[in-house]
C-alpha cells in the first residue's frame, strides 16, 4: 500500500522547508516564484493531495475526497478514573467523526500481556482499521508491530503513556518526566536533609510510570536527596497491594515523613498511614484528580495531586489520525503534550 504524501515528503522533493511548502499550500506572500513553481512540480510529481478542496483547486491539483475510514484505539486495562475519562474524551470525538464518514472501533485489554495487547491490534486491523490508537506497556514486540504498521502506511498514535524506540506518528499525553519532576520539587520542599520518603510507582512496564518515577528522582537528586534516602515499591494500582506494602516500609521504617503516589492506589496508602497512626505526620504527593483523591485532598490526607488532562488524551488522538487518514496532514510536533496542574484543597474547587 502507498504510503500517503506528506508536507514533510514534498519539502524534501522540492529541497525547501516544511514551512515554505505551508506558505505555498495556503497562497502566503513572499515565497519566490521559482520555489513556487518547484514545490507545484514536486506535489504533482509525488501525488499530493491537500487537505482542503480549495487548495487543491489553486494549486491545479487532485481535489481530496473523504472516504469513509476504521480507526481503532486500543485500551490498557486500567480501570477507574483513567478508562472514565478517557471514554470521555473518546465519545465525544467519536460523535464528531461520525460527520466525516468514520468508524471508531474500541478493543479493551483485559491484562497487561504485551500479546494480548497484539491480538487485539490485529483484530481492529482485521474490521479495517486504517489508523489506530493505543496505550499499552512499552514492550519491544509492540515497538516492532508499530514499525510493521507503520510500512503498511497504517499510522499509531500512542497516548498516555508512549512506546519506546518505533515509528509511532505522535504521542499525546502528560510529559510524564515533567509531571515527575514537579512532584521532586514538591517533596523536597517539605523532607530534611535526613529525612526518608517512600515512591509508589504502578507498572514499570508502562513508559508513563517509568520515566514519570525517572523525573522525581532527577529533581529529587538535583535537590541533594540520595538513593539511600529512599524506598521503592510497585503496587500496580491495586488497593489491597498498595495498602499491604505502604504499611510494611511505614513500619519497617519509622523515619519516613513523606510519600509520592506515582500510582492510582492513593486510598490504600492513607489507608496504611492511619492504620500505623502516623496520619498528619506524613506529606503525601499523588497523581491524577480521581473523585477519591477530591476526598482526601478536602480531608487533608493527601496535600497536593498533580492533574493531567486525562479528557484530552482520549479525544485528541483519534483527531490526529483523522487529519492523516482523510487529510494527509501529519501533526505538526511528535507529542502532543496536555496540561500539568498542581491542586491542593485550596484551589480545588476550580477542577470540580
Amino acid at each position: 500500500m502507498p504510503r500517503k504524501v506528506t508536507i514533510n515528503m514534498v519539502a524534501k522533493q522540492a529541497g525547501v522547508s516544511r514551512g515554505t511548502v505551508d506558505r505555498v499550500l495556503n497562497q502566503r506572500p513572499h515565497v519566490k516564484p521559482e520555489l513556487h513553481e518547484r514545490i507545484v512540480k514536486a506535489m504533482k510529481e509525488l501525488g499530493y493531495v491537500p487537505p482542503r478542496e480549495d487548495q487543491a483547486k489553486a494549486l491545479g491539483l487532485a481535489v481530496p475526497s473523504l472516504q469513509p475510514s476504521v480507526l481503532g484505539v486500543l485500551l490498557s486495562n486500567e480501570k477507574g478514573h483513567f478508562r472514565n475519562e478517557i471514554m470521555r474524551g473518546i465519545r465525544d470525538v467519536q460523535a464528531l467523526l461520525a460527520d466525516y464518514s468514520i468508524e471508531v472501533l474500541i478493543e479493551e485489554c483485559e491484562t497487561n500481556l504485551p500479546s494480548e495487547a497484539l491480538e487485539r491490534m490485529d483484530h481492529l486491523l482485521e474490521q479495517g482499521a486504517c489508523g489506530i490508537a493505543i496505550c499499552a506497556i512499552d514492550h519491544v514486540k509492540i515497538a516492532e508491530k508499530i514499525d510493521e504498521l507503520y510500512e503498511k502506511n497504517i499510522p499509531v498514535v500512542t497516548f498516555n503513556s508512549d512506546i519506546s524506540n518505533c515509528k509511532r506518528l505522535c504521542f499525546v499525553g502528560e510529559d510524564v518526566v515533567s509531571g515527575g519532576r514537579v512532584a521532586g520539587e514538591l517533596v523536597s520542599k517539605y523532607i530534611g536533609p535526613d529525612d526518608t520518603l517512600l515512591v509508589a510507582i504502578g507498572n514499570p512496564e508502562f513508559n508513563g510510570h517509568r520515566l514519570r518515577l525517572q523525573g522525581f528522582c532527577e529533581r529529587i537528586y538535583e535537590k541533594g536527596f540520595s538513593g539511600g534516602q529512599m524506598e521503592l515499591i510497585e503496587t500496580y494500582n491495586d488497593y489491597s497491594l498498595t495498602y499491604r506494602k505502604v504499611r510494611e516500609v511505614l513500619e519497617r521504617v519509622p523515619g519516613i515523613r513523606a510519600i509520592y503516589m506515582a500510582n492510582h492506589s492513593v486510598t490504600g496508602c492513607v489507608d496504611a498511614i492511619h492504620e500505623v497512626g502516623r496520619e498528619g505526620e506524613i506529606f503525601v504527593v499523588s497523581h491524577d484528580l480521581t473523585d477519591s483523591t477530591k476526598r482526601l485532598l478536602k480531608s487533608g490526607d493527601v496535600d497536593f495531586a498533580i492533574a493531567q488532562d486525562i479528557y484530552h488524551q482520549g479525544y485528541r488522538p483519534l483527531w490526529v489520525l483523522r487529519n492523516y487518514v482523510q487529510k494527509h496532514m501529519e501533526p505538526s510536533d511528535e507529542t502532543d503534550k496536555t496540561s500539568i496542574d498542581i491542586i491542593c484543597s485550596e484551589n480545588l474547587g476550580t477542577f470540580t
